[in-house]
């Protein structure tokens, strides 16, 4: 069940985001937004409709390349549908909350080392000649302890209020930032750092940390589509704003999927030139993805049945073609579409993996406006283009380059 949130804050934070788009079609929609959540003391529209406004702005942002600007109403828009607690948000976009909520981080943290020299003393008491070796495998124990203890799900266990739930995703976010903290060896090593990082390019470091980001994203598609048990749930969330995974052609993952009444796009990406490319997700466990009739291969019942499902979203798009470009600044008209569907480690009746490439290849070939593929595809693509930009970032400039003035 959704739990839609709305409030005080969210109607400050968007006044406030509001002043910084210069552009007058985004101001639009964030005057709706406030529309909708009325003036201070009200009810602050809380509900689909804000859940919705809040997507529209995020939709015109990138429409208008502002990803950044997008990105910010995405997060409102996971606030007020219930996804996310307002204390990530105010982290965010709050100051004054983002430092009390470091205070209390440090506070935590000064904490943990207390109790981690209270340990050291209980040690050193029993044991009068421990060495490191034994309080590394103290807290190597404890660490691992406590990924076994738990609070329950509610079922037969113990149910989270909202402040306990609140305080574990913020734990969640800071276990993060923790675990990516440079962990240097010696007072020398740190001193290197600092150096390096004084001086350091941000276009290159923002470019590596954006490198990684996407390996990270690959590898959990890959656990996910390796998992027989994995549900296109599942594999949607890993997809999720990772378009640079289906190529270079889209600039961004749109925030609304839903244009039409009864079409729910899985991922809706926006092509360079302001159209609409639908992506249609399978499980990658399909075992007769390719099935041999009468000696050739052709594709089963599932994967025509994905793409008879992506033929009706295109179809009801180029129905709807005036009023979407007209309400939402989406063209779908002649819009395309990619079925993503199954694996060859899954596909029964001994058929490798180059035949199931050459039949789906030949069945593209007689499609106009709908590719289908198979993770296989989309993985081996993906990991080439990380391949070609680590290897530009290893590179480094061209020597034969102007440097910059």
């Amino acid at each position: 069940m959704t739990t839609f949130r709305s409030g005080f804050t969210l109607w400050k934070l968007v006044q406030a985001a509001r002043e910084l788009s210069e552009d007058a079609q985004v101001r639009e929609r964030v005057d709706a937004v406030l529309h909708i959540m009325g003036d201070f003391g009200g009810t602050y529209g809380k509900g689909k409709a804000l859940v919705n406004a809040l997507e529209d702005v995020a939709q015109e942002a990138v429409l208008h390349g502002d990803f950044v600007f997008a990105q910010r109403f995405q997060r409102f828009a996971a606030y007020a549908r219930g996804d996310l607690f307002l204390d990530i948000l105010e982290n965010y976009y709050d100051d004054k909350a983002r430092q009390r909520s470091e205070k209390y981080m440090r506070r935590m943290a000064a904490l943990g080392a207390d109790r981690a020299v209270a340990a050291l003393d209980v040690l050193c008491r029993d044991k009068p000649g421990a060495s490191a070796a034994d309080a590394r495998n103290l807290f190597r124990g404890i660490a691992q302890s406590v990924d076994y203890l738990g609070l329950g799900d509610g079922e037969g266990g113990v149910r989270l209020s909202s402040k306990e739930a609140r305080r574990l995703q913020e734990y969640g976010h800071m276990e993060m930032v923790l675990r990516n903290l440079p962990r240097p060896a010696s007072a020398e090593a740190a001193r290197m750092m600092s150096d390096v990082l004084a001086d350091v390019d941000a276009g290159l470091l923002a470019q590596l940390l954006e490198l990684r980001a996407r390996q990270v994203g690959l590898a959990a598609l890959r656990t996910a589509v390796e998992d027989p048990d994995s549900s296109e749930s599942a594999l949607h969330d890993c997809l999720k704003n990772q378009e640079w995974i289906f190529g270079g052609a889209f600039v961004a993952e749109l925030a609304r999927r839903q244009y039409t009444p009864d079409a729910i796009l899985d991922i809706p990406l926006l092509r360079g030139d302001g159209s609409l490319h639908v992506v249609e997700l399978k499980r990658s466990n399909i075992k007769d993805l390719v099935v041999r009739r009468s000696g050739h291969l052709m594709l089963g019942a599932p994967a025509h049945r994905a793409v008879s499902q992506a033929q009706n979203y295109l179809r009801a798009m180029d129905e709807n073609r005036p009023r979407i470009l007209a309400e939402h600044g989406v063209d779908t008209r002649r819009a395309s579409a990619t079925v993503v569907i199954g694996h060859p480690r899954y596909v029964t009746g001994d058929v490798t993996s180059r035949e199931i490439a050459e039949t789906l290849r030949t069945y593209n070939t007689h499609q106009a406006r709908i590719e289908v593929i198979t993770y296989e595809t989309l993985l081996d693509s993906a990991s080439r283009m990380l391949a070609l930009s680590s290897a530009r970032q290893d590179a480094g400039p061209d020597p034969d380059e102007e440097p910059a003035a």
